[in-house]
């Protein structure tokens, strides 16, 4: 009998910047800020002056970086203020962490801060509430759209407004360009949505949201916490923000906020109900040492946080730069859980990339760590059908950037389609769109491909 003969294969060693994931931001690296340089480290730290400090207009912006860039740079700043769909607030944290040697092109200055020079026209097809949480909202402040899942917006404010926020529709102040839509602000109205949760025995998983929880004060994250726990029925509570990625010091700093979801989290366990964070991180530049010892500090006191991102243009649509994104997460024990297609939000159509985009990113991304750390590439698909796995679609028109999913336990028997950025087209696809005939037979005979009738749900 032949004998087989083990034979050791090692590996070669990994080279250095495989590991780059684990190099953080070192340093007092806020004080190259001109209006930073002479903040220490306790001041920076402190929760209340990043707030107290947020860049709000063109002004306060050129006010702080001072001449580390072109006066023309502030002039296209103003224009893309003035047409912007969200209001702009910009932490202090994340004006220290843009590369303003490069401000055009840097990934945190493209997510917050608008340039008029950038700006593209609207996809057609665009609509203010794409995901149509409104039609879906039984009273204010909440949307039930999956069976046993609401997500509970009890305030409209944030931290930092992103850009591509899908809910301009309402968060914020009112801009020059769009009048926000009331959330669930008021007692009542908070008490009628523990009322409608208490009411659907099939809800098991509500999601916290807004606005950002990180703007919830420690007694309203106790009151919330509570209710909900209150309810037999509901097993999981999610609370969602931001707050990490651009704001990382609340959590060293903000005690009662901090011991109030840590209190909520522990009570949870006891009545053996899931309480965690939910975060958004896009890119890792974003993550510094002062995100670290925040990441640490929940960890130790057993909270798990999740992180979602959104697929930009300019910020994560390179391969290595999601790859780098996820492994640093993980290193800092966030579990990377989505990435998200951008949504279709007005006013930042140059952020959106199509959806090939996302299907060669997560190719690329999948094998290169743990699967439990690998997100999930989805698609929130227009109209209210829900979250969708990128490649679940029905059909996908690549030549005309039209991608139809289906939602069978969701809204079953409908179509929801996924609209491509236009400049992203080939030229001959570009003048297709701009005949509004054309179009609505583009998307008809995409439909008609997926298997379904013609007609679909809006976006």
């Amino acid at each position: 009998m032949e004998a087989i003969v083990h034979e050791r294969h090692f590996k070669p060693p990994a080279p250095p910047e495989t590991l780059a994931h684990r190099d953080v931001r070192r340093g007092e690296f806020w004080r190259a800020i001109p209006k930073y340089r002479d903040i220490d480290e306790a001041t920076f730290l402190d929760h209340i002056w990043q707030g107290q400090n947020s860049i709000k207009s063109p002004e306060e912006l050129l006010e702080t970086v001072k001449d580390l860039v072109e006066p023309s740079f502030f002039d296209d700043v103003r224009d893309g203020f003035h047409r912007a769909p969200m209001a702009v607030r910009v932490s202090p944290y994340l004006i220290a962490s843009i590369d303003w040697t490069d401000p055009y092109r840097d990934p945190i200055r493209t997510q917050f801060i608008p340039l008029a020079s950038r700006l593209l026209p609207d996809h057609p097809r665009l609509t203010l509430d794409s995901l149509h949480e409104l039609e879906d909202s039984p009273v204010p402040g909440v949307t039930h759209r999956y069976f046993d899942k609401a997500l509970f917006l009890p305030l409209n404010v944030c931290p930092v407004y992103c850009r591509f926020c899908t809910r301009s529709y309402a968060i914020g102040a009112d801009t020059d360009t769009v009048d926000k839509v009331p959330l669930a602000k008021t007692p009542k109205q908070w008490h009628d949505a523990f009322e409608y949760f208490a009411s659907r025995p099939e809800l098991e998983d509500i999601v916290i949201s807004g606005g950002d929880a990180y703007q919830l004060a420690a007694k309203s994250i106790a009151t919330i916490g509570e209710a909900l726990l209150a309810i037999p029925h509901i097993r999981r509570m999610r609370f969602a923000t931001k707050g990490p990625a651009v704001m990382p010091m609340k959590i060293l700093t903000d005690t009662p906020w901090l011991d109030a979801i840590s209190a909520i989290v522990e009570k949870g366990r006891k009545l053996n109900k899931e309480v965690v964070i939910h975060t958004h991180f896009n890119n890792p530049n974003e993550i510094s040492w002062i995100t670290e010892k925040a990441m640490n500090l929940l960890f130790e006191r057993g909270i798990t946080v999740r992180n979602q991102s959104v697929l930009i243009r300019g910020v994560n649509d390179d391969p290595e730069v999601m790859q780098l994104l996820v492994r640093r997460l993980s290193y800092l024990n966030v579990h990377p859980y989505y990435v998200y297609m951008h949504d279709l939000v007005k006013g930042v159509e140059e952020l959106r990339t199509p959806i090939q985009t996302s299907i060669d990113i997560e190719k690329f991304v999948r094998g290169s760590t743990a699967g439990f750390n690998t997100p999930l590439f989805i698609c929130d698909a227009p109209g209210g059908g829900g979250k969708r796995d990128i490649h679940s679609f029905d059909h996908y028109d690549r030549e005309n950037g039209i991608a139809v999913y289906s939602a069978p336990s969701v809204k079953p028997g409908k179509h929801f389609v996924y609209f491509d950025p236009i400049d992203t087209l080939s030229p001959e696809a570009q003048a297709r769109w701009r005949h509004p005939a054309t179009a609505e037979a583009m998307i008809g005979e995409a439909i008609e491909k997926a298997g379904g009738p013609r007609s679909y749900v809006p976006a």
